[in-house]
């Protein structure tokens, strides 16, 4: 029996001689994604509250599209879909992208957070207080200084809680990787079961290592908004 734990821990945490343990894979993969989707975000959120209609309606079918669908589903079409072109197996670059499982994955997984992202930040920049953008205006700022010095920086902070839901989201959303072959937690997990026959102990430890992630993300968010929240905590006297 310890043994056997054993042979799982290492396959869950540590190199197996032929790439990244499962755990190291599921971090890589929300990483990259979480970044990917952040950077983007941005300025997708500022384009989601503009008052052109030219700017602001590709972003709001972005996100409702990508919002509306299930992200397996979104999996499943990148990552066997896409490929199923011609013209993609036809261009080199796409056709290397596209045939890796991973790229696939990290590509489904930054498109939806970054829809879902979008949507948090632009509904933090329409509650930005009138007056920060009246200072902004009063100091004669333009339109992208006061947007990079005033608007973005404080929607931001305000956004951090429900930016820290939705990154925990997403951890979890990366157990779907399998469906591309990517061995992250949960593939190997259904490997050792497969092996094994010991769903117990595969899946268990597989939940263990979740559960350890998530209150380490939840750790670290709660510090970020104790130290750039701190102005809006209620102080009683």
């Amino acid at each position: 029996m310890i043994e056997i734990l054993n042979q799982f821990w290492r396959a869950y945490l540590f190199w197996d001689g032929q790439g990244l343990s499962g755990l190291a894979v599921t971090l890589w993969l929300l990483v990259a994604s979480i970044a990917i989707g952040f950077v983007c975000a941005v300025p997708l959120a500022v384009a989601r509250v503009s008052k052109k209609r030219w700017l602001s309606t590709p972003v709001r079918l972005y996100t409702y599209v990508f919002r509306g669908t299930p992200l397996y589903v979104q999996l499943l079409l990148i990552y066997t879909g896409v490929y199923s072109l011609a013209f993609v197996r036809s261009h080199s670059l796409l056709d290397a992208f596209f045939r890796s499982g991973f790229h696939c994955a990290i590509l489904a997984f930054a498109l939806n957070t970054c829809a879902y992202t979008t949507e948090i930040f632009a509904g933090a920049i329409r509650s930005t207080s009138h007056g920060e953008v009246e200072a902004a205006r009063a100091y004669g700022m333009s339109w992208f200084t006061m947007y990079r010095r005033i608007v973005i920086p404080s929607a931001l902070r305000r956004a951090l809680p429900l930016y820290s839901n939705e990154v925990i989201l997403m951890l979890h959303a990366t157990t779907v990787a399998f469906t591309a072959t990517v061995p992250d937690i949960l593939k190997v997990a259904r490997d050792a079961n497969s092996a094994t026959y010991q769903p117990f102990n595969a899946f268990g430890l597989a939940a263990l290592l979740y559960l350890v992630v998530s209150f380490a993300l939840v750790a670290l968010f709660r510090r970020a908004e104790r130290r750039w929240l701190a102005h809006l905590a209620v102080r009683t006297h």
